[in-house]
């Protein structure tokens, strides 16, 4: 009898993983129809993620046209600080979820108002483990990494790092007070996710947040370009 239930519940899951990615298939179709790069940022909580992207959008809103779709389980505090930077911003409020989903994109989108934008950045709910596992229809997807963290993160958390096409040390201006390794956090990611970039910025200070923030439009440029 427990045999029979744990089917029975392995196959919900994966019932809703594969209808969470046809949705998200048929978003990327219709993102690349309107000529629209999108970009999926996740990480740990406190990384850094929305101070970063309020850097990003000061110099890309000059350059392109940017919408941004904001996830966490409740307040719009993060959509709030990212408005007045040139970019349409919409909140995503879970109201519990530990991750966003395809539907929820859509959803957002077509509120939003996605028509005519360069670039769609989603920043998803803080958390290395259950957005690991939903695809949201994006171009790329981009984990970021805290010098406050550690240098284990991507051992600990492999399957987020995989599945990412970049990888963004944050907060480098804190790398000596918290006595990061550089060197060991780069191996580390390395052997994890041998393809990915790695850039390294502090939001504070400014350093790395131009490369970082060309290498989204290249990467733009190329991907719908």
């Amino acid at each position: 009898m427990e045999s029979s239930s744990n089917a029975r519940v392995l196959a919900v899951g994966k019932a809703i993983l594969e209808k969470n990615d046809g949705l998200a298939s048929r978003l990327r179709e219709e993102f690349k129809r309107q000529g629209i790069f999108v970009l999926n940022v996740v990480s740990s909580p406190g990384s850094g993620k929305t101070e970063l992207l309020a850097k990003t959008l000061r110099l890309l809103t000059s350059q392109i046209k940017v919408g941004v779709i904001v996830g966490d389980l409740a307040t719009n505090h993060d959509a709030e600080r990212l408005s007045g930077h040139g970019a349409e911003v919409l909140q995503i409020e879970t109201d519990g979820y530990c991750h966003l989903e395809a539907n929820m994109i859509q959803s957002a989108a077509d509120q939003l108002g996605v028509v005519g934008l360069d670039l769609l950045i989603i920043e998803n709910v803080g958390n290395l483990v259950c957005p690991a596992s939903h695809d949201l229809g994006e171009d790329i997807r981009v984990t970021l990494l805290s010098v406050t963290e550690g240098e284990d993160k991507p051992l600990k958390y492999p399957t987020i790092f995989k599945s990412s096409q970049a990888v963004v040390i944050t907060k480098t201006d804190l790398a000596t007070a918290v006595e990061f390794d550089r060197e060991l956090a780069i191996t580390n990611i390395s052997s994890v996710t041998p393809q990915a970039k790695i850039l390294e910025t502090s939001a504070r200070t400014g350093a790395g947040i131009e490369a970082w923030a060309e290498f989204l439009l290249t990467a733009q440029k190329a991907k719908i370009g």
